[in-house]
């Protein structure tokens, strides 16, 4: 079933409601009407959960995590988290310079001696910012790419061009190579591949069991949930694209119950000091002083006249969001295995009945 008359169902159905009843519907009831188009019993679903404090207000699973088999989605469902990963990248990073092992003002040339002379200036806070004006990988990758990337390939790949976008500093551009090099400079300074540096010293402190940076033939995913797409009317499986092994910008599955154990464990300051993490949810500045809507690791806006931090997961096959908001202890997560929609629509709807005035 498309999207559009789901839509309608629900629209038609909450109309009857109203006029054959005065109850009001109640937070779950509206929470499912708000996610009703993930709800269809042969399609791909998603997983939601809403965190206040150390408390789980509401969780719940819609659809399905694979179609094929039919298996249902849960809240242990673990779902690619596409770009909600850079947020485990960045605190790993952060968390290495707090040890003294690294500074974010070192620059990338020295993890990288061999690093082409046009990334010179390049420090690690313009990686974590976004702000390094480094090219972006995949634009290198030919259409005919059929062999999967990984982090270490993106850092080959920079050798491909010789000049930056812009001048490190001076401007602000989404970069995935970027995070792909950090997830290669956590291996290079802490001695450890990033899947296990990752796994060691955020999962399973934070008791995420199944949470995993996935590497096919090493690793393997629990619950897993497949990515779709939509075609001809049929939803079929999408679930890996030639970027989709690249660790450090994508390649951490987890699912909501566990991204819950992290949140809270943010909220107390587990793996960073408060001025850390507060950094890490603060607006970078460029050189000329203009702040940009990006902390390390995390995109930030003013919503409800309130700043805070949040990021999208946007990969074949999958969309999620995550929508933090600190002063308030609240969390909304959507994870969804589905390559169409933009979930932050849903989360902020959800995020709307527990926000306090």
């Amino acid at each position: 079933m498309s999207r559009l008359p789901v839509l309608l169902i629900v629209i038609i159905a909450l109309l009857l409601s109203s006029c054959g009843s005065t109850a009001p519907l109640s937070v779950p009831e509206r929470i499912d009407a708000v996610m009703a188009p993930f709800a269809a019993p042969d399609a791909p679903g998603a997983s939601v959960l809403v965190l206040k404090g150390d408390s789980v207000l509401f969780k719940k699973a819609y659809g399905l995590a694979d179609v094929a088999a039919r298996t249902p989605a849960t809240t242990l469902t673990n779902y690619r988290l596409a770009s909600v990963t850079k947020q485990f990248t960045a605190a790993s990073v952060l968390m290495l310079a707090e040890r003294n092992l690294l500074s974010l003002d070192d620059r990338l040339t020295s993890f990288f001696p061999g690093f082409p002379g046009y990334g010179a200036g390049i420090t690690v806070r313009h990686l974590l910012t976004h702000t390094s004006g480094l090219v972006d990988y995949e634009s290198l990758l030919p259409d005919t790419q059929t062999v999967q990337v990984l982090d270490e390939d993106c850092l080959q790949l920079m050798s491909r061009t010789d000049s930056l976008y812009f001048a490190p500093g001076t401007k602000y551009q989404y970069s995935n190579t970027g995070y792909a090099l950090l997830a290669l400079i956590v291996e290079r300074v802490s001695g450890r591949r990033f899947a296990d540096f990752v796994k060691e010293n955020i999962f399973a402190p934070a008791g995420m069991t199944t949470s995993v940076a996935f590497e096919n033939g090493r690793s393997s995913v629990a619950n897993r949930a497949y990515g779709h797409s939509l075609q001809n009317g049929a939803w079929v499986q999408t679930d890996q694209s030639s970027t989709s092994a690249v660790l450090g910008d994508g390649g951490i599955y987890s699912n909501v119950e566990e991204m819950a154990q992290w949140v809270s464990s943010l909220w107390t300051n587990r793996f960073l000091t408060p001025a850390m993490q507060t950094a890490a949810w603060s607006s970078a500045v460029l050189n000329d002083g203009t702040p940009v809507d990006y902390g390390m690791g995390w995109h930030l806006e003013t919503y409800r006249g309130m700043r805070h931090p949040h990021h999208g997961g946007s990969t074949r096959g999958f969309r999620n969001h995550i929508l933090l908001f600190p002063d308030q202890r609240l969390m909304v997560i959507v994870l969804t295995n589905r390559n169409e929609g933009n979930p932050i629509t849903e989360a902020k709807s959800i995020a709307d009945l527990f926000l306090e005035p």
